[in-house]
């Protein structure tokens, strides 16, 4: 397969520097500010084939937005690279980003706030194409297809977001995300705020459309059900760390890493046999401004030693398609569960 996305060794501080005291004292020259950094995401690789839905899953916080704003240059990288179809974007400037944004786009979790209030829905999803051809006649001919495509009338497009549901403002989304016809489309949480009955109207949608268009995914979710539903491959995220990836029946079936199995183990489900093999964790998640040592799970892990501490564990290939990052690869009698 050929690689749509390929992204190595990303990496996302924030400086937010210090609070409102710190910062009167450095004012009157008494002390200087400390420096707080958020480490929002750690190190993160993977690739996104032609045609291929990778699902990015974990915890709300874990840092999974912040790699999807970081792709698309929302935020621009700390360190590491991005690369679409082997073209490195990480220094273009705006200019020679556009031709790239006809290749990525993005759809976002909230299809009102991410939707122009003052324009109407024929110039939101037109606008991008406009942008890129320089003319509307042919991005507004452009705009009726793609209505059509995804559910909509040719009345809907004289309307405002706010006379839409949530269900249909995210198909506008979705339409104005293909007005440029992408090749990789990054969804971000595309479904969260979305009724339960709309989410699997919109999830077949997508699919519909990866079908016809040929589009590649990178699905973000905290919803494993949704993931199960759509998903090529899932990578799982912890504390801005991939710590396992693997296809997604091997994810679902045989999970690795002691947080996937926690993860996995937590999800609803009416099997009581299920409730005897949960694999509950202790604790809270650790604060991103301040990071373990060694592995990022450590803390929360009921298999961590000594080596746990002193070592961060890297993904290493586990057979069928299965990278996990933790020591007990090296070390399985450890895992007694």
């Amino acid at each position: 397969m050929t690689a749509m996305l390929q992204v190595k060794g990303l990496e996302q501080r924030f400086d937010i520097g210090g609070g409102l005291l710190d910062r009167l004292k450095l004012e009157k020259g008494r002390l200087r500010a400390p420096e707080r950094v958020v480490h929002a995401v750690n190190g993160v690789s993977f690739e996104v084939n032609e045609g291929e839905v990778l699902a990015l899953v974990g915890e709300s916080g874990c840092g999974k937005s912040t790699v999807a704003k970081t792709i698309a240059r929302i935020h621009m990288p700390t360190a590491g690279t991005v690369s679409i179809e082997g073209e490195d974007i990480q220094d273009l400037s705006p200019k020679e980003l556009l031709p790239v944004r006809s290749k990525m786009q993005m759809i976002f979790q909230d299809p009102y706030a991410s939707l122009n209030p003052r324009q109407k829905v024929r110039d939101i999803v037109a606008e991008p194409l406009a942008e890129q051809t320089g003319s509307w006649a042919q991005a507004h001919a452009r705009t009726e297809e793609l209505l059509a495509r995804v559910g909509l009338n040719t009345e809907h497009a004289g309307r405002y977001p706010h006379q839409f549901s949530g269900g249909q403002r995210q198909r506008i989304g979705i339409a104005r995300a293909l007005s440029v016809n992408p090749k990789l489309i990054i969804a971000d949480e595309p479904v969260s705020a979305l009724d339960v009955s709309i989410q699997a109207q919109i999830l077949n949608l997508m699919m519909d459309l990866r079908d016809e268009f040929g589009l590649a995914y990178l699905f973000i979710s905290h919803d494993l059900s949704v993931v199960h539903h759509i998903a090529d491959r899932v990578a799982v995220m912890y504390l801005g760390f991939i710590v396992e990836t693997a296809p997604r029946d091997r994810i679902f079936s045989a999970p690795s890493h002691p947080y996937t199995r926690a993860l996995l183990s937590a999800a609803p489900s009416l099997d009581p046999a299920k409730k005897s093999t949960q694999l509950e964790l202790k604790g809270e998640v650790p604060s991103a401004l301040s990071l373990p040592s060694g592995c990022c799970f450590r803390t929360r892990c009921p298999f961590a030693w000594e080596r746990c501490a002193a070592e961060r564990p890297v993904l290493k290939e586990n057979g069928a398609g299965q990278q996990i990052a933790c020591h007990l690869i090296d070390e399985p009698a450890r895992d007694v569960a």
